[in-house]
């Protein structure tokens, strides 16, 4: 296995993501600095800080020369860092000296790399958004169609009282909406230009500096900061916590599926599903489990993009090194997740025959809380619930009907309403239509 499946060529169709790939790649990086190495020299051009004609030359030749980025590999690995490599594979491109003279004036790494890093980040969080619509718009259709299709709840894995498979959808969704509401906050605080020179400062512009962020930010169209980010990453683990919690919403749909799809319970079957190698009659369930499986690596890695937001002093290589390693990761994970719940969506087909066999399995024991709280009419709570609790009891021992029993116990007819799934679903069909018109606003 490949160190990290995600580019494995085994794995890569389980695992990978080649949109979010792309944005992710030795060349993209490579290009998004040296665009913005052309945008500052035209932004220092345009406010007299380098020649204007070496700011045009300069900002015309980002754009055209060429770069291997295995040709950086072992300054880079001597440095810790890619810049001083690419200036200099840059300078010797150009073939211009009096002009390459002032390329990276005044900036440093760490202003190159997470200036392209929010331009990469600005195209990574609008495929993100592109998903999770499609998939709010695929749970909506869901939740709006099967709002009032009865399904058994179950909390510890028991069966409790019933619900929709509509409010079920609308469940998976309305974390996924609030999500999808904040990313206007995940990019205020994450897509900003950096331009802040050595230490923070930006003393090597002296009093031209905020003028010279400003017109960079307009150029590359970010957020401007009024001070210095390079410690202070809360931007970047804000990132990493909103694809996570991106990633355990989608988790939860999976592992939810997992069970319904399960042998014996089939209360959903899905259109597609893997092979084994030795069983012919199965068809796993393999969008699910990738779903659980993805969101798992993503707490993992989020944990190091957490810590690595305690940088010392100014800069701190070490733990943005850490960054590097998790964040491609994290947010590979998060897109895949979202590609692969879309398409899984398309694929969920209920089964209500086997859903309403869920729900009652011929003892009706789902209608014991319906029936303590319509006993409360003739005797206090604790009574009912204790001969409500007495009468399953007996039921589980001996066999038997709820329903029958509650007739023959207290000889009123209108108990037999209590015994419907319709009659028990409570808020969940509105709720199920609620979010539906929430996301088709």
């Amino acid at each position: 296995m490949a160190t990290t499946p995600f580019d494995s060529q085994l794995y890569r169709e389980l695992f990978h993501d080649a949109e979010i790939g792309s944005l992710f790649s030795d060349s993209a990086e490579v290009r998004a600095m040296m665009l913005v190495e052309g945008a500052l020299a035209k932004a220092q051009g345009s406010l007299g800080i380098i020649p204007e004609l070496s700011a045009a030359f300069l900002e015309r030749s980002a754009r055209e020369i060429q770069v291997d980025p295995g040709g950086l590999a072992r300054e880079t690995g001597a440095n810790g860092i890619p810049v001083p490599a690419l200036v200099a594979a840059m300078r010797k491109a150009m073939e211009a000296p009096e002009h390459a003279q002032y390329l990276h004036w005044g900036a440093t790494t760490q202003d190159i790399m997470d200036t392209a890093l929010a331009l990469r980040l600005r195209q990574v969080l609008a495929l993100l958004e592109k998903r999770l619509v499609a998939i709010l718009n695929g749970l909506a259709d869901l939740a709006d169609t099967h709002a009032d299709l009865p399904i058994a709840g179950r909390t510890w894995m028991q069966v409790a009282t019933p619900t929709s498979f509509g409010a079920i959808a609308a469940s998976w969704g309305m974390p996924l909406f609030d999500l999808r509401n904040r990313i206007d906050q995940v990019r205020a605080a994450c897509l900003n230009i950096s331009l802040s020179g050595a230490a923070g400062t930006s003393a090597a512009y002296g009093p031209r500096a905020l003028d010279l962020r400003k017109a960079l930010a307009e150029e590359l169209r970010l957020g401007c900061p009024d001070t210095s980010w390079h410690s202070a990453r809360h931007g970047i683990a804000g990132l990493a916590a909103w694809s996570t919690q991106i990633s355990a919403s989608l988790a939860k749909i999976g592992e939810d599926l997992l069970l319904m799809t399960q042998s014996g319970i089939g209360e959903v079957v899905l259109t597609q599903g893997g092979s084994s190698s030795t069983m012919p009659q199965k068809q796993n369930p393999v969008s699910p489990s990738l779903l659980s499986a993805l969101a798992r690596h993503v707490i993992g890695a989020n944990s190091v993009l957490q810590s690595a937001a305690i940088h010392r002093q100014q800069r701190d290589v070490a733990a943005w090194m850490s960054e590097w390693m998790a964040l491609g990761q994290v947010l590979m994970a998060t897109g895949r997740g979202l590609s692969v719940t879309e398409n899984l969506l398309g694929q969920i087909t209920p089964q209500e025959d086997a859903m309403r066999a869920g729900i009652d399995d011929g003892r009706g024991l789902i209608y014991a809380e319906a029936l303590q709280f319509r006993l409360t009419d003739r005797m206090s709570r604790p009574d009912a619930q204790a001969a409500v609790k007495a009468l399953c009891q007996e039921i589980i021992a001996d066999g038997g009907n709820l329903k029958e029993a509650a007739l023959a116990k207290w000889n009123d007819p209108a108990l037999s309403a209590l015994f419907t799934p319709e009659a028990q679903l409570g808020l969940a069909p509105s709720e199920a239509r609620a979010f539906a018109a929430k996301v088709h606003g």
